[in-house]
């Protein structure tokens, strides 16, 4: 796993550098919008929404434009999103899930394949990757907020199934099914979490050699740049070298 870790920790630093806010900002209004006309549009009863907002403060996004998204929502305003996933394989063989909010499936069926076959790898069918990973909830707090002792059993506790903490912070893993009861147990105990939500976790990491893995972190940040885009997860781990050259 401290591959992927590795490769999260990269993109987020380089998301923050190089992100356009009003891109970043539009996709975090997206999903908040998505997940309260999914389900009610009260944070407390909601854990996507519930998710969808701690993310959108973790970006500094401003109070009146999170709650103008839920007001879509509740006035049935905006476009009709679909939800699709899809996966495919990238540079060096990895892995790769995208999960898209769109209005426009075949435009961005488009898009997708067409990010996937300039970056070297290609489009599979829905299932061909999935079953390579673990869709569960994921639960981060800062290292600071307690020492890993302690977070492992409050986490034990709140009936999570797994805890990785290292000096980039704790990461509580629950089924999809406990997720909302572990994290409202959690910011009870600890406060608000820097990140909640539902991932796609690798059962296990390819390794790749420093050319491939550049390959592959160029693949996800294109895919990442289409507005349709609002999460990619992959398999694969990179050379220390690289992790120190790429967050230089």
């Amino acid at each position: 796993m401290a591959g992927h870790s590795q490769f999260k920790n990269i993109m987020h630093r380089k998301g923050r550098q190089d992100a356009a806010k009003s891109k970043l900002f539009g996709k975090l209004a997206r999903e908040i919008t998505v997940a309260a006309k999914l389900g009610v549009p009260d944070p407390a009863m909601n854990p996507r929404l519930r998710a969808a907002i701690i993310a959108a403060r973790a970006e500094n996004m401003p109070k009146d434009n999170i709650e103008r998204a839920i007001k879509k929502a509740v006035g049935g305003e905006g476009e009709n999103y679909e939800q699709i996933r899809y996966e495919g394989y990238g540079p060096g063989g990895v892995a790769v899930i995208v999960e898209v909010l769109t209005e426009n499936r075949n435009r961005t069926a488009g898009e997708v394949r067409a990010t996937f076959t300039r970056s070297g790898g290609n489009l599979a069918e829905t299932g061909a990757v999935a079953f390579m990973f673990d869709h569960m909830g994921v639960v981060e707090y800062d290292a600071g907020v307690t020492n890993p002792e302690a977070m492992f059993d409050a986490a034990l506790e709140a009936g999570a199934d797994d805890v990785a903490s290292s000096e980039n912070g704790h990461e509580i893993y629950a089924s999809a099914d406990h997720f909302g009861s572990v994290a409202k147990a959690l910011e009870q105990k600890f406060g608000e979490p820097r990140k909640a939500g539902l991932v796609w976790r690798p059962q296990n990491t390819v390794a790749v050699d420093d050319e491939q893995g550049e390959k592959v972190l160029k693949l996800i940040e294109n895919l990442n740049d289409s507005d349709d885009v609002q999460n990619v997860y992959a398999n694969f781990e990179i050379s220390d070298a690289l992790v120190q050259k790429l967050s230089a």
